[in-house]
């Protein structure tokens, strides 16, 4: 029988622990390494993968020296070489350094230490992503801290300009919620919009999306200014607008669906939109079917709304995708789609009873059928 994968024993482990543990003895003599390896490991079977971070935080405290600065000058001189700067994209870092920023972040927070640990910090995004580590800064001390993010965008290191955006996503997950306003970020994402570096536009867009579920109106009119400023090459910024959009487009946004080309009242004909199947069971699949005519050459984004039933009969309902087409003046299609229920997801519950289907394109709904589920 194959061993079930577990992400935390891929990313701590005391193969990875003996790593770190080597590294900081290589750089601190005194360093109790053998008992360091041994009470970090005996705890992992019973913490999770966040727990896991922490436990190895605290165990840095109890095995460095006591002073702060001294310990993180320690961390620092361990660390391995920088990720490679010639890369595209992909280039997270190895997680089991993510204790050394949770570490700043835990004793190094405060008015003395503060340039210290931030530029600390700015040493350790170069191995591992520091997003969350430095979330506490901008919460305790946000001029400071985003002076220094200001700096990070204008960095040579990629990882510092990803960091410069990613850190202050107003919506990270996972992640403590920073105080600071959102418009705030703009100016630091209009250094960084333009980069060459994939890992640092994703950023940028994904952070542009949290944005979008506050205030749609200051995303849309921010994309439209970097588009008209051909900073960014035109096949990038339609990416970063395509992903900074895709919450927005899913709620049938006007402005947004325009931006990316889509008209919101297209000139289509929806005919026979039928289901196959209006009994279905949980672990079975819904199948539908329709067709569509274009009267017009016009640009489609073809998606469909699932209404379930929930325990306490609250509505609820998502979006998913069927696909991007563009049609000639009539020219026909027939869609087939198949939407399958899985058993005991983790995500999601599901319950009986009637439940309905609905076919939405550029954000606006046609055509819809009621089905059971059983």
């Amino acid at each position: 029988m194959k061993e079930k994968f577990s992400l935390k024993d891929e990313l701590f482990n005391p193969a990875k622990v003996q790593k770190i543990a080597s590294e900081i003895q290589a750089v601190y003599a005194d360093f109790k390494q053998e008992k360091f390896k041994a009470e970090v490991a005996s705890l992992f079977p019973q913490l999770k993968l966040k727990e896991r971070i922490n436990h190895i935080r605290d165990m840095l405290a109890k095995y460095l020296p006591d002073d702060y600065r001294e310990a993180t000058d320690i961390l620092l001189n361990a660390l391995p070489e920088e990720l490679d700067t010639n890369k595209y994209d992909n280039d997270f870092g190895d997680f089991i350094y993510a204790p050394y920023s949770q570490y700043v972040a835990a004793f190094g927070c405060n008015r003395e230490d503060l340039s210290f640990s931030l530029q600390a910090l700015r040493e350790m995004t170069k191995r591992f992503s520091v997003e969350y580590a430095i979330r506490d800064f901008i919460n305790n001390y946000p001029e400071e801290t985003l002076s220094v993010l200001e700096e990070c965008s204008l960095s040579s290191n990629y990882h510092e300009r990803r960091l410069s955006s990613e850190g202050l996503r107003p919506k990270l997950p996972w992640a403590k919620k920073i105080k600071t306003a959102h418009n705030k970020a703009l100016l630091i994402l209009d250094n960084i919009f333009y980069d060459k570096t994939r890992y640092v536009t994703r950023s940028v867009a994904n952070h542009l999306n949290d944005i979008s579920k506050i205030d749609p109106l200051l995303v849309i009119a921010t994309l439209k200014r970097w588009k008209a400023s051909e900073k960014q090459e035109s096949k990038e910024m339609d990416y970063i607008i395509s992903h900074a959009l895709r919450t927005l487009v899913k709620e049938g946004n006007k402005d947004a669906l325009e931006l990316l080309g889509y008209l919101q009242d297209p000139a289509i004909d929806i005919n026979d939109f039928e289901l196959k199947n209006i009994n279905v069971h949980i672990g079975e699949t819904l199948h539908f079917h329709f067709d569509l005519k274009a009267n017009e050459a016009c640009k489609l984004l073809i998606d469909y709304i699932i209404y379930f039933q929930t325990k306490n009969a609250r509505p609820s309902s998502k979006i998913y995708k069927i696909k991007k087409l563009s049609l000639k003046k009539d020219q026909i299609l027939k869609i087939e789609k198949r939407h399958f229920f899985k058993a005991n997801m983790s995500t999601k519950k599901l319950y009986k009873g009637e439940h309905k289907v609905e076919l939405q394109i550029n954000g606006k709904l046609y055509a819809s059928e009621v089905f059971h589920l059983i």
